[in-house]
């Protein structure tokens, strides 16, 4: 038998024994542990070069036959490992999903189910959608109410309500004193502390639009009844002037100066005489 006739039926029959290895090792890429030894790549590859080599061998002319073996066994051994090597397991759907995505459930991009407010809970799950940026939200998608006064905390002027308490729509169950509103001496200009405190009353107000308020200004009884009820009507303007720069709506407030004829302690002390001296946030309705 002449030598290319006998290196073509031995490729061939290798070619036939080679894919039987890759379509085994094809079917069980999912069963490491109980591989046969003919379906490593290191095995499939060993085959390839000998099937390589053997056309490349029996395709040469007798002066090149050893060149002709070496390249088709580079080859085969080549084209043998890639049969044999098992597919990557597929990537999951959306690596931080951890699960299933149901079926149906609307997906961005990168095959992650949407959560269009961006508060960590995607929409599907989401029993409060359309929460505002930034602000914290529970397992259920709904933003944090620590004291369960039906005010989230995000809006709620009086965090820390006692349980069971009936609060207004600022989360208060009465009147609200701004501690530390105050103002420079015989003056309606408000202090830097001041300021800093009514910018956090700005920003639960703003995201409360329904909520509509009174600014009060209260004096202690040092001066003149006429001349307190003035001051206190400046004050409590200066506090809106501040809201309103803060981008709250002046129609949203309505401020009034009482002077002293609200006191909530004794004017007959300077600590008392201090507590009168005082700004309160009230629901307007």
């Amino acid at each position: 038998m002449k030598k290319s006739m006998t290196g073509l039926l031995i490729g061939s029959a290798l070619v036939v024994g080679l894919s039987g290895c890759a379509s085994s090792a094809s079917q069980s890429a999912n069963s490491s542990a109980n591989d046969a030894w003919y379906q490593n790549p290191f095995v499939c590859a060993v085959a390839g070069g000998l099937i390589g080599g053997g056309i490349g061998y029996a395709s040469s002319s007798e002066s090149d036959e050893d060149q002709g073996a070496a390249i088709g066994s580079t080859v085969g051994a080549t084209a043998g490992g890639m049969l044999c090597a098992k597919p990557k397991p597929a990537e999951p759907q959306c690596p931080t999903f951890g699960g299933t995505i149901p079926a149906g459930v609307a997906t961005n991009s990168e095959g992650c189910p949407l959560d269009s407010d961006g508060d960590g809970v995607y929409d599907f799950r989401d029993q409060c959608p359309g929460t505002p940026a930034g602000v914290q939200v529970d397992r259920k998608g709904c933003p944090l109410d620590s004291d369960a006064d039906g005010v989230p905390d995000f809006k709620d002027q009086c965090p820390g309500t006692p349980a069971g308490a009936e609060v207004n729509s600022l989360g208060c169950v009465d009147d609200l004193v701004l501690e530390d509103v105050n103002f420079e001496f015989d003056s309606a200009k408000l202090t830097m502390g001041a300021e800093s405190i009514l910018a956090d009353v700005a920003e639960k107000l703003a995201a409360n639009p329904e909520a509509r308020v009174r600014l009060e200004g209260h004096t202690d009884s040092v001066g003149s009844d006429s001349y307190n009820k003035e001051l206190s009507q400046e004050r409590a303007n200066s506090v809106k002037a501040f809201l309103a720069s803060e981008g709250i709506d002046t129609s949203r407030m309505n401020a009034i100066g009482y002077g002293e004829e609200q006191p909530i302690a004794t004017n007959d002390t300077e600590a008392g005489r201090a507590e009168n001296r005082r700004v309160e946030l009230g629901e307007w309705e």
